[in-house]
C-alpha cells in the first residue's frame, strides 16, 4: 500500500478520519462536503463489470505506457493514479462521468503492471518513489500534456504528491487519498511499536527471499488479501477481481512490487541518477496547488485519523473530505461518484 512508514505512523495506524458536516453539490448528482460525505457504494459484481475501451501504448521515458484514454482530446487533462495491488480499473467508473464533462482522463498502468513495459531488457526494475514519479512526468511529455490534474490513491497518490511538490507548473491541482503520501525514508528505519508494526507484515515478508518466492507463486490470492484487509467492507466479486488480477501477470510486477518495498526500508538501493529528487523528497516539500485530501471511513490500509498531522503540508486552497458508507482503501473504486467530484471540485478551489 501506499503510504510509508513515517515518525507519525503510529497514530496513523489505529484510527479512522471521520468528520460530520455536509453540503449538496449537483454536479455528478451525489451528495458533496468540505467535511464528510456519505455515498451509496456501487455494485462490485460481475453485473457491473465495466470496460475502459480499448488501450493505447506510447513510448515515454523508460517505459513503452500501456494506458486508457476518455474524453476529449482537446479538453483539461486528468491523470488518474492508481496503486498496488490494483491497477487501471480502479477508476473504470470514474472516468465516464468526467469524459461527459469535457476532461481528457488519462489512466496509465505503473512501471510493473498491465501492458507496460521497459524499452531494454537493461534497465533496473526499480520501484523507488522517484523513478515511479518521473514516469508521469515522462508520460505527460509523450503525451505533449504541459499540466495537468493529478489524482491518485496508494503508489498513486504518493506518485501524485511527488509531482505536485516537485513540477507544480506541470500540476494544475491534485486529489490525493490518505493526504501527504511523501515519505521519510530515513523515518523508516526506525521500530514501531509491535501493534503498528504488525500492519506493516507485507513488507516484513517482502524483505525476505521467502516473501519474493510466495509473492511470484502466490501473487493472485496475496492481492487478494491485501484488498480484503485493506477494503474490510467491499464485497466485491472474483470477476471485479479477476479483471484487475489480470495487470499483475506483467513480466516485470514482482521485481518492481519488491523492490519498492525492499527500497523504503533501505534494503535495496535505488538508482543514483535519482539521487537529487530523492534528497528533496526527503525534505517532505510543501504542496502549492489546489488539494483535495480524501479518506474512506472504513480505510483498513495505514492512515492518519484526520488530517491535522499533514494539513501544513497543503500552503494552497485546500479541502478535507471524509467518504462514508463503509468506503476502504480503494477509495476510487468504492466511491467513484465522491472521486470523480473531488476531480471537478479540485479546479473550481
Amino acid at each position: 500500500m501506499a503510504t510509508s512508514i513515517t515518525s507519525e505512523d503510529v497514530n496513523r495506524r489505529r484510527f479512522f478520519g471521520i468528520m460530520a458536516a455536509t453540503i449538496a453539490v449537483a454536479d455528478l448528482g451525489i451528495v458533496a462536503a468540505a467535511g464528510a460525505q456519505t455515498v451509496a457504494r456501487p455494485s462490485a459484481t460481475s453485473d457491473a463489470i465495466a470496460s475502459l475501451g480499448p488501450l493505447k501504448q506510447i513510448n515515454a521515458g523508460l517505459l513503452n505506457v500501456g494506458y486508457a484514454e476518455v474524453g476529449p482530446t482537446d479538453g483539461p487533462a486528468v491523470i488518474l493514479l492508481h496503486g498496488w495491488p490494483y491497477d487501471i480499473h480502479s477508476f473504470v467508473e470514474v472516468a465516464p462521468p468526467l469524459a461527459a464533462q469535457g476532461y481528457r482522463v488519462i489512466i496509465p498502468y505503473v512501471r510493473g503492471y498491465g501492458s507496460t513495459q521497459f524499452l531494454s531488457p537493461d534497465t533496473p526494475r526499480n520501484g523507488q518513489q522517484a523513478a515511479v514519479a518521473v514516469d508521469v512526468i515522462d508520460l505527460m511529455d509523450a503525451l505533449k500534456i504541459e499540466k495537468a490534474t493529478l489524482a491518485g490513491f496508494d503508489w498513486g497518490a504518493r506518485s501524485a504528491n511527488i509531482v505536485a511538490a516537485l513540477w507544480p507548473e506541470r500540476c494544475k491541482a491534485l486529489v490525493t487519498v490518505s493526504g501527504y503520501a511523501v515519505p521519510n525514508r530515513q523515518a523508516n528505519k526506525g521500530p514501531l511499536p509491535p501493534a503498528a508494526e504488525l500492519q506493516w507484515w507485507y513488507q516484513y515478508y517482502f524483505a525476505t527471499e521467502r516473501g519474493r518466492a510466495g509473492y511470484e507463486k502466490y501473487r493472485r490470492d496475496f492481492s487478494k488479501l491485501i484488498w480484503q484487509i485493506a477494503s474490510p467492507k467491499w464485497k466485491f466479486d472474483d470477476a471485479t477481481f479477476d479483471r484487475s488480477a489480470a495487470a499483475f501477470d506483467n513480466p516485470d510486477h514482482v521485481a518492481i512490487v519488491i523492490h519498492n518495498y525492499r527500497w523504503r526500508l533501505s534494503l535495496a538501493e535505488g538508482e543514483s541518477k535519482y539521487d537529487d529528487l530523492e534528497k528533496k523528497i526527503a525534505m517532505a516539500p510543501v504542496i502549492a496547488v489546489p488539494t483535495i485530501s480524501m479518506e474512506g471511513d472504513a480505510n483498513g490500509a495505514p492512515h492518519f485519523p484526520n488530517d491535522t498531522p499533514y494539513r501544513g503540508k497543503f500552503s494552497g486552497k485546500y479541502e478535507y473530505r471524509v467518504i462514508k458508507g463503509g468506503i476502504g482503501h480503494n477509495l476510487p473504486q468504492e466511491a467513484p461518484q465522491a472521486f470523480a467530484q473531488a476531480v471537478v471540485d479540485v479546479g473550481r478551489l
